[in-house]
């Protein structure tokens, strides 16, 4: 499957970046292209000064509301920017139009942080404008949810994830979910925190985009997973899983078949990285409560036989016995095992619940607050009528 990936805002921005880092490291192992534009579009000059592997040119590093912003981003207000996504669509539209290998794009994947301005207020509009100008790819928006921290201290934040989930959701084909807090590594610097959680988040997207694109025979499994399946795999709020276990890097001794304690070893390995992916689900969520499943395994090729993928099969259809599930093979990395998990179509979950009940509350306790002070000024207009002036 190919992408072109668009980040919005810092935060967005950064991701994109990683995605851009991803297709240089898919080319480089793979000879595969997995993205075929990667864009960063920002009101603030100084979050696209720190990307790395996009490229530097005013065409991949996208400034929009200059007039309004000057270059210095929109300060969490995120209805300035989706005021300015609406002024300058036609902008990144265009830009990405000019993408050299744009026809063999098979999806858009739109990323911003829900609790900033200019990303959390620009996803839901741009959404919305590039649905309108390409009705034949699909739309995905990939949203990081706050760190806790970050929605304790300051209500403003709280009401840009509300309002950034709801609108998304109108618009968007799929939206993964993502929460920071999960990733977070209590004692590490943020910066490497940072760092290390968008490439966590990136990483469960490179097997599952280069599956359907390898034209390797000795890499194509044996039930193909390509960008059909994941586009009909992707509805609404989505989460999504990545676990590893480490293989056998030696071929079992004994002739003819192997031995029953190798296969039952193999089959155990491929349970711990099932285990590994559910547990690490981009959102905390109940699986239940998907009506869609696709998994991706991918290991040396002795090593992917039936009973694995039934097994697989099974523990996934005993934790989402409502969802449809897809499935495929990838015989590729030697002395590794990995799953990719995706849960699609979720009709609730409770983190973006949370939010919208919070934001409600917020705005019921705000009109509070402006009717109080409203009573304050009349009474104040009231007792100083009477007061001499020295004017």
């Amino acid at each position: 499957m190919k992408l072109v990936v668009v980040g919005f805002g810092q935060c967005g921005g950064r991701i994109a970046d990683e995605f851009a880092r991803l297709n240089k490291r898919a080319h480089g192992l793979r000879g595969l292209d997995i993205i075929t534009g990667a864009y960063a579009v920002n009101t603030d000059v100084a979050d696209m000064s720190g990307l790395v592997t996009i490229k530097p040119d005013f065409d991949h590093r996208i400034l929009i509301g200059n007039k309004k912003t000057q270059g210095h981003g929109v300060g969490k207000i995120n209805e300035l920017g989706a005021e300015i996504a609406r002024e300058d669509a036609d902008k990144v539209i265009a830009t990405i139009r000019n993408t050299e290998h744009f026809q063999d794009t098979d999806a858009f994947l739109l990323i911003a942080s829900a609790g900033g301005g200019t990303g959390s207020g620009a996803i839901s509009v741009m959404t919305q404008q590039i649905k309108e100008h390409y009705v034949d790819k699909p739309v995905y928006n990939l949203i990081v949810l706050p760190f806790d921290h970050e929605v304790m201290t300051e209500d403003r934040t709280v009401y840009n994830v509300a309002t950034c989930l709801k609108s998304s959701y109108l618009v968007a084909d799929a939206i993964f979910l993502v929460d920071n807090q999960r990733y977070a590594m209590k004692n590490a610097p943020i910066a490497s925190n940072l760092s290390k959680i968008n490439e966590t988040i990136v990483q469960p997207f490179f097997n599952l985009l280069c599956a359907g694109e390898e034209k390797k025979s000795r890499h194509i499994g044996a039930k193909l997973l390509d960008a059909g399946d994941i586009i009909q795999t992707l509805v609404g709020w989505t989460t999504l899983g990545y676990g590893q276990a480490q293989t056998s890097l030696f071929k079992s001794f004994f002739s003819g078949n192997r031995d029953f304690r190798h296969k039952a070893k193999e089959t155990q390995k491929g349970t711990q990285a099932l285990d590994q992916a559910i547990s690490g689900l981009s959102i905390k969520c109940n699986p239940q409560d998907s009506k869609r499943a696709l998994y991706l395994i991918s290991a040396p090729s002795r090593e992917i036989n039936l009973d694995l993928i039934k097994e697989l099969g099974t523990q996934i259809k005993s934790l989402a016995p409502e969802a449809v599930i897809r499935s495929g093979d990838y015989p590729m990395e030697k002395g590794q095992l990995d799953v990719t998990l995706i849960l699609s179509e979720m009709n609730d979950v409770e983190k973006v619940r949370s939010y919208f009940t919070k934001t409600i509350n917020l705005i019921a306790d705000l009109k509070k607050r402006q009717e109080g002070i409203i009573d304050a000024q009349r009474g104040i207009d009231i007792s100083i009528k009477d007061i001499p002036s020295l004017l």
